[in-house]
């Protein structure tokens, strides 16, 4: 179908890349790229569906369903190949996003916490989300999604203090001793 007035053509334009940076701080560069073009044909085929007023958060919500796929699709696959070779199930690989931040603090308390909780404070920390626009890209009530940002921005704090503390009590400790050299005995 064509598209006579643009409108989709100015969607592509106005979102393409916002997309695509959502899906690549979830994903390896090459998946997001797919995750990102597969999120804007289900919204070709859906066009009467996108709300004509706020079609970002819209199109967030497709993402992170076809993202979702296509992470149930590796985990298939990942299964399959390790059934196929005979070998015990791996631990599934860490995001990209996780990758490059590692050895941080907000990074390693982030891995902390379970999948709901980074994903609401990443749509709106990092997508920048207002709570209205990040429930329409979780699926949920606006009421449901403050709830899960209040209790994951706690969880969030609590394993900072965590790490915190850790690193305050690793700092503390002496350094291990020298072992204890046996002068020899005539």
């Amino acid at each position: 179908m064509p598209d006579p007035d643009g409108e989709f053509t100015r969607l592509w334009d106005t979102h393409y890349d916002d997309v695509l940076r959502y899906a690549a701080r979830r994903i390896d560069h090459e998946t997001a790229r797919d995750i990102a073009a597969e999120t804007f044909l289900v919204a070709w085929r859906r066009r009467g569906d996108i709300p004509p007023d706020r079609p970002f958060p819209w199109l967030l919500n497709v993402a992170r369903n076809v993202l979702a796929n296509e992470m149930r699709g590796r985990r298939r696959r990942t299964r399959l190949w390790d059934r196929l070779r005979g070998d015990r199930p791996r631990a599934p690989a860490a995001d990209v996003a996780s990758g490059l931040a590692e050895g941080g603090r907000v990074a390693a308390a982030l891995g902390r916490l379970s999948d709901r909780d980074r994903e609401v404070l990443q749509l709106v920390g990092w997508d920048g989300l207002d709570a209205r626009d990040a429930a329409v890209a979780a699926g949920c009530s606006v009421k449901t999604f403050s709830v899960r940002l209040h209790r994951a921005r706690r969880r969030l704090t609590a394993a900072l203090a965590e790490i915190d503390a850790r690193a305050e009590t690793d700092a503390g400790r002496p350094a291990p001793a020298a072992p204890l050299q046996r002068s020899p005995q005539a």
